[in-house]
C-alpha cells in the first residue's frame, strides 16, 4: 500500500499540474484524498469490511489514481466558480492511467464512492494549505524579511511531505505543520547574513504553538527534505 500510496499522490500532484488547477484546489484534494480518503480504504480493508464497489475491493494502481481525479475533480467544484468536467477529467485518465481504461459512467460511480468512504464529509476547514497562505501573508505584512521568503519552497516542502508515507502523519496537525513548513522555507531560503527576524517567536505569538515543538517538526522536516534519494 505505500507503494501504491506515493505513487497515486505523485500522480495526482502532476495531475493537477495538467489541469492547471489552483494551488487551493490541489491542497484540498490532496487533503482529501492522502489524509483522508487512503487511511479509511486501508482502515476498511485491515477491519475485513465488505466495501461494495468494484473500484475498491481491487486497490491497484488504476483504482487509486481514479480516486485522485476524483479528489482534484470534488476539490474544484468546493473552489472554482467554473468547476472542471469529466469531459477534462477523462482525456487525462485515457492517456496516463495505463491498466484500466474507465468509462465516463465510471468516474460518475467513482465520485459516489469516494463520498461514500468519506461519510460525504468534504470540509475544507483543517487544509494545512490554507493556514500556510494565512500564516505567509501576515508574516510579509509584519516582516520585510518575508519579501525573501519563498512561497514556492513552501509548496514543494509540502509536496515531498505528503509524497512520503512516513510523513503523512504530520498533515493530521495542520496548523502547527503550517507553521512549521514557513519556518523550513525561511530557514531555507533566507540568506543567513538577513536572519534578524524572530521567526520563532513570532510564529509562537500567532500560533500559541511551544518553540520547541516547533523546531522538533522543522528538524524532521529538514531531514525528510535533505535526505539522500536513491
Amino acid at each position: 500500500m505505500i507503494r501504491l500510496r506515493k505513487k497515486s499522490v505523485e500522480f495526482l500532484i502532476q495531475s493537477s499540474q495538467q489541469l492547471q488547477a489552483t494551488p487551493l484546489v490541489k491542497y484540498t484534494a490532496l487533503s482529501l484524498f492522502a489524509d483522508r480518503f487512503l487511511p479509511s480504504v486501508n482502515t476498511l480493508l485491515k477491519q475485513g469490511n465488505e466495501l461494495g464497489s468494484w473500484l475498491l475491493r481491487s486497490m491497484e494502481d488504476s483504482n487509486l489514481q481514479l480516486f485522485a481525479l476524483i479528489s482534484i475533480w470534488i476539490s474544484s467544484k468546493i473552489h472554482d466558480s467554473r468547476a472542471l468536467s469529466v469531459k477534462s477529467l477523462k482525456p487525462l485518465g485515457d492517456k496516463f492511467i495505463k491498466d484500466q481504461h474507465f468509462t465516463t459512467r465510471d468516474f460518475l460511480e467513482a465520485e459516489v464512492v469516494f463520498l461514500q468512504v468519506l461519510n460525504f464529509e468534504i470540509g475544507t476547514s483543517n487544509v494545512a494549505f490554507i493556514f500556510l497562505e494565512e500564516l505567509f501573508i501576515r508574516f510579509k505584512r509584519m516582516a520585510k524579511v518575508g519579501e525573501l521568503v519563498s512561497f514556492e519552497a513552501c509548496m514543494d516542502v509540502m509536496d515531498l511531505l505528503y509524497e512520503k508515507e512516513e510523513t503523512s502523519i504530520l498533515f493530521s496537525s495542520p496548523r502547527s505543520l503550517a507553521a512549521s513548513i514557513l519556518v523550513t522555507s525561511y530557514v531555507v531560503t533566507v540568506p543567513k547574513q538577513q536572519f534578524e527576524f524572530p521567526v520563532l517567536p513570532w510564529v509562537k505569538f500567532v500560533t500559541s504553538y511551544k518553540e520547541e515543538d516547533i523546531i522538533e517538526k522543522v528538524k524532521d522536516i529538514l531531514r525528510h527534505v535533505f535526505e539522500p534519494h536513491c
